[in-house]
């Protein structure tokens, strides 16, 4: 079952922002977002604070679905989907 659930989605990006700080986490989601196709899924990490508010404000504004967020120690791991 938990194999299953690893494949709901296939990542096709993954970009580790940890050890920036607010605004570039942003601006490199952003950038990555851009060259993606609608439909395709990427991984970001990250591990400034901000991130989590920053990121889930800029899903909500590009339509960008998040599929899974997690919070391990002072890691933040998201999963996107680009709608649109």
């Amino acid at each position: 079952m938990s194999d299953k659930e690893n494949n709901e989605f296939e990542i096709e990006e993954e970009l580790d922002t940890t050890g920036l700080f607010c605004p570039e986490p942003l601006f490199e989601v952003r950038n990555l977002s851009e060259t993606l196709q609608i439909g395709q899924c990427f991984k970001v990490t990250a591990d400034d604070p901000a991130a989590e508010e920053d990121l889930q404000r800029w899903a909500k504004r590009t339509e960008t679905e998040i599929l899974d967020f997690r919070k391990e120690d002072d890691i933040l791991t998201f999963i996107f989907k680009k709608k649109k």
